[in-house]
């Protein structure tokens, strides 16, 4: 449902012609989904204070749906982390208020210090290094002897390649692709990855 929340927030500022292929993008973010067909529409430069007007409606137009469902074992793995002090950062390729309002919905403990989104950074390489930074300040540290990248999609897999960070991969649905492609440790849910933490 969020991506037609995307489909819908984008016609609502006008853009008719949207490419709704989203696993092709470039970059699987809402700010690029958001520049790219802004320009390719209007054949001009994106004015970037248009980013602020798509975030509200964006969030305007999840409020029609149910709300969203935890993946299975998110919320007792941040409580695991929390509790183990276990330093952890949320990066994500939706804007901040979506983000959030998704996080609520599951009842998942979060502080926005420890969110980096795309509203700053398109690529996801851009904005989980931000969320190093964040995760860095937050906790005190100037360095981690090791970092994590959890995802469930080839593109997280690329991004922490690119980055040269550990993966794990999470999920049945893209664990062929995701092993085909190099990745190490995949577990079909969230819940089975923390077992193997204890």
């Amino acid at each position: 449902m969020y991506l037609i929340s995307v489909t819908n927030s984008l016609l609502a500022l006008g853009i008719s012609n949207i490419d709704t292929d989203y696993d092709g993008y470039k970059h699987h973010t809402d700010s690029y989904a958001l520049r790219y067909n802004y320009e390719r529409n209007f054949k001009k430069t994106f004015p970037k204070e248009l980013l602020n007007d798509f975030e509200i409606d964006l969030v305007n137009q999840m409020r029609m749906f149910d709300p969203v469902k935890e993946i299975d074992g998110a919320k007792s793995l941040i409580r695991f982390f929390k509790d183990s002090d276990i330093p952890f950062c949320f990066a994500t390729g939706a804007l901040p208020m979506p983000a959030m309002i998704k996080l609520d919905q599951c009842d998942i403990w979060y502080d926005e210090k420890l969110l980096a989104t795309s509203k700053t950074h398109e690529s996801r390489e851009g904005f989980v290094l931000e969320a190093i930074e964040r995760s860095k300040e937050y906790y005190g540290k100037e360095n981690f002897d090791r970092i994590v990248s959890i995802g469930d999609g080839v593109w997280d897999l690329k991004t922490a390649q690119n980055l040269s960070l550990d993966f794990v991969g999470i999920g049945d649905k893209n664990r062929t692709k995701l092993l085909e492609n190099g990745a190490k440790h995949c577990f079909s849910t969230l819940s089975a990855f923390k077992k193997s933490l204890i």
